[in-house]
C-alpha cells in the first residue's frame, strides 16, 4: 500500500517494510557485538514498540530477559503531552548490576526515554542504553541521545509499524507520513 486513510487523514508510505527490516537486522548486529556475554534486560515500551521489539529480539544472538513497561506521554492527538500520563511495569524491575536496553518505537522530544533513564539509573544498573526505530533529532530536547537508531526522520507525524494515530494504524507494515494535502 502506498497510501492509507486513518480516521480523518490520508497517509503516504515513507519507509517500506523491507527497508525497516534490513535496518533492524543491522541494529541487531551492533547490539549483539556490544552485549556479547552480558546479562541484558530488554525493556520494550508499550504500546508502540511491540512490533519493532519483536523483530529486533528475534535477530539477537544472545538470550536477554524481557519485561514490557508502559509509559505514555501521547494522548489522542498528533503531539506529545510532555507529561507521563500512564505507566505500568516499572515497579517490577530488578536492574541492579544489569545491562538495560530500553526499546522505543520513536523518540521525538526524548521525554519518555529521559524519564525512564533517570528512573532506572537510581537502581544502579550496569548500564542503560536506548534503541529506537525512529529518532527526530530536530525535535529532541533530552540530555542523552539514543545509542541505537534505526532511522533519523524529520519532525513530522508518522504511523505504522506499531505507531498509531488515535489508536489506529499500528498494524501497517511500513511507516507512513501524512500526505501533503489532507482533506
Amino acid at each position: 500500500m502506498h497510501s492509507v486513510r486513518v480516521h480523518d487523514k490520508n497517509f503516504e508510505l515513507y519507509l517500506p517494510e523491507s527497508q525497516i527490516l534490513a535496518r533492524v537486522q543491522a541494529m541487531a548486529e551492533q547490539i549483539n557485538a556490544d552485549y556479547q556475554g552480558e546479562d541484558v534486560l530488554l525493556l520494550p515500551i508499550l504500546n508502540g514498540a511491540y512490533i519493532f521489539a519483536a523483530d529486533l529480539i528475534r535477530s539477537l544472538e544472545f538470550q536477554p530477559s524481557l519485561q514490557f513497561v508502559k509509559i505514555s506521554t501521547y494522548g489522542d492527538s498528533m503531539t506529545s503531552s510532555r507529561q507521563v500520563r500512564d505507566s505500568f511495569g516499572l515497579n517490577k524491575l530488578k536492574v541492579k548490576d544489569r545491562h538495560v536496553l530500553i526499546i522505543e518505537d520513536i523518540i521525538d522530544t526524548g521525554f519518555t526515554s529521559g524519564y525512564l533513564r533517570a528512573y532506572l539509573t537510581q537502581q544502579a544498573p550496569a548500564s542503560v542504553k536506548v534503541a529506537t526505530c525512529l529518532y527526530k533529532p530536530d525535535a529532541f530536547k533530552g540530555k542523552t541521545k539514543p545509542e541505537y537508531v534505526g532511522f533519523e526522520i524529520p519532525d513530522f507525524f508518522v504511523i505504522g509499524y506499531g505507531l498509531d494515530y488515535a489508536q489506529k494504524g499500528r498494524e501497517l507494515r511500513g511507516i507512513y507520513k501524512p500526505e501533503e494535502k489532507n482533506e
